[in-house]
């Protein structure tokens, strides 16, 4: 099975990988597309030189890869993925031997989180336009990083079911530090999770969005909303 999970940025997609990261029968692969993604669009992103120097840039060679076997033997391979990495003329084919899977978070916290890390943002960076976008081509489930926070045994046994894969119990732990699966980004981006041994608990109230991104909240929060719609309960 070759799973492609796809999130817009701090929508707990890396406690998500590191869960797949402890199952003894995964590889992993971490945001296959960002190099070629920050190649191609000139985007200047943290760390930028390092991701190119450590990364294939070439989307085509990427997609190559996400077509062809999985690594190291492993009877599965999960991918994850930004959508807005998938950026006009990128191949996408290759989803068609996936089974796609869309995490989603409510904008608020996307932008106070994102906000924390980077002095300025753009609808593009936080990727929710270009999530339903590829949702409206390519399909599959969805679910809501809420849901898993609140309870991650039951959702990760009920995501697992629903694309037929046996639960393993190590998808709920993890030990702290980085892993040999993480992007050259993950100094600047993953100190959080690094420092975690699990899914953090059910998260609190809604935080106060800066007014500079209220018109982003704005136009993030319909594209959210259709989503969380169809989401997994």
């Amino acid at each position: 099975m070759k799973i492609a999970m796809w999130s817009g940025p701090r929508n707990l997609s890396t406690a998500m990988m590191y869960a797949f990261v402890n199952r003894s029968d995964f590889a992993v692969w971490d945001e296959p597309f960002y190099a070629p993604y920050i190649a191609a669009t000139g985007a200047d992103h943290p760390m930028r030189a390092e991701v190119l120097a450590a990364h294939e840039t070439d989307p085509q060679l990427v997609a190559n890869r996400c077509a062809g076997a999985i690594p190291d033997g492993k009877p599965h391979f999960y991918m994850k993925h930004m959508p807005h990495h998938m950026i006009d003329g990128f191949p996408i084919d290759w989803t068609q031997d996936c089974v796609n899977i869309h995490l989603i978070r409510h904008p608020a916290r996307v932008i106070a989180s994102y906000g924390a890390k980077r002095d300025s943002m753009t609808m593009d960076d936080i990727g929710f336009a270009a999530q339903t976008r590829l949702y409206d081509r390519i399909g599959g489930l969805v679910i809501d990083s809420a849901d898993i926070r609140e309870n991650p045994e039951r959702m990760l046994k009920k995501l697992c079911d629903a694309i037929g894969l046996p639960f393993d119990t190590a998808m709920l732990s993890w030990p702290a530090g980085p892993r040999a699966a993480d992007g050259a980004w993950a100094p600047h981006w993953y100190g959080a999770v690094h420092q975690s041994t699990g899914f953090a608990g059910a998260e609190g109230p809604l935080p106060d969005v800066d007014p500079q991104n209220s018109d982003m909240l704005a136009q993030a929060m319909p594209h959210y909303e259709a989503m969380v719609e169809r989401r997994l309960r």
